[in-house]
């Protein structure tokens, strides 16, 4: 009771998710908007959740840019290799990519699945029993969800929801939520993709059974830059015609991935920053069923305030 009584404002309705931004995206604002959200690592076994990008995509978050935030929390590059074939999707594949990207030249890598997977709960359980996540996840008490805000071929865009259950799952993890929960072996991922809204709603069950894993000790971070209407899972993506737009931040998931839709659907277009592809990217794969669906089972609030850091 006394959680909610917090939440209540002075109105008697219930206080709006913060997400905080800044429009410089450079190594010192990624530290900035981590220190904005007022939940430390110190102390913590932390893993920072990134994509460490398809070999031959340059859109990728940096390990320049990421450095600073990285050595802040002390932290411990995660991923999980792929479900498609590419240069992820074995471990020694994955490990030439990580090293060509140069993120093992800034800090501790973790492929989590290396070593096998594990089952962690879910609350949403209508097409998924459970998040198949790599079982090295225990090696950790605190995540920083670090994501690369663009668009993607099946969810329309990609972001920290995306990032907590596609991304902290294992390959076989991942067919089990493309699926829908009708199977986990990775080599049946093609004959037994779901019907989309079905796969957008097991994402959001895993993003929550992930941010239930870690309770409080997880935060959520978005870099609005090189968006392209293609994921950095993609090889050879489409050309970026979006400017740089920011970094958004939150310890609401929900919060932040409508934050950073609403920025992409309320742009006024101008010469060089077109946001009409990844609009229709987005539309076309009914992409904000996730954040609607991940708001539906209490992930998160559809009600936000953007607090700028400028």
């Amino acid at each position: 009771m006394a959680a909610l009584a917090l939440a209540i404002s002075a109105t008697g309705a219930f206080a709006k998710s913060k997400v905080y931004m800044t429009r410089d995206i450079t190594p010192e604002a990624l530290v900035k908007v981590y220190k904005a959200l007022g939940r430390p690592a110190d102390g913590h076994r932390v893993a920072v959740k990134i994509s460490t990008g398809e070999s031959g995509n340059p859109n990728y978050l940096s390990p320049a840019l990421i450095r600073n935030l990285v050595d802040t929390v002390h932290g411990t590059i995660v991923e999980c290799n792929t479900a498609y074939n590419g240069k992820r999707n074995t471990f020694e594949a994955h490990w030439e990519t990580v090293h060509e990207h140069g993120f093992d030249s800034i800090a501790p890598v973790d492929l989590m699945d290396e070593e096998g997977q594990m089952k962690i709960p879910v609350r949403d359980r209508r097409h998924i029993k459970y998040d198949i996540v790599g079982n090295h996840l225990p090696r950790y008490d605190y995540m920083v969800n670090l994501a690369h805000f663009k668009g993607h071929a099946m969810g329309g865009y990609g972001g920290v929801l995306k990032n907590a259950s596609i991304g902290v799952a294992s390959a076989d993890g991942k067919t089990y939520i493309h699926s829908a929960g009708k199977t986990d072996k990775t080599e049946e991922i093609w004959q037994n993709i779901a019907d989309q809204d079905l796969f957008l709603e097991s994402m959001a069950a895993a993003a929550q059974g992930v941010d239930d894993y870690f309770g409080d000790n997880i935060v959520y971070i978005n870099v609005m830059n090189n968006m392209s209407v293609d994921c950095d899972c993609a090889a050879h993506p489409s050309e970026v015609l979006l400017k740089d737009y920011g970094i958004l931040a939150s310890t609401d998931p929900v919060a932040l991935d409508k934050a950073c839709v609403d920025i992409i659907f309320n742009m006024t277009p101008s010469e060089g920053n077109d946001n009409a592809p990844l609009i229709e990217r987005i539309n076309s794969r009914h992409g904000t069923h996730t954040i609607d669906h991940a708001a539906a089972i209490g992930l998160g609030s559809l009600d936000y305030e953007i607090i700028s850091l400028d």
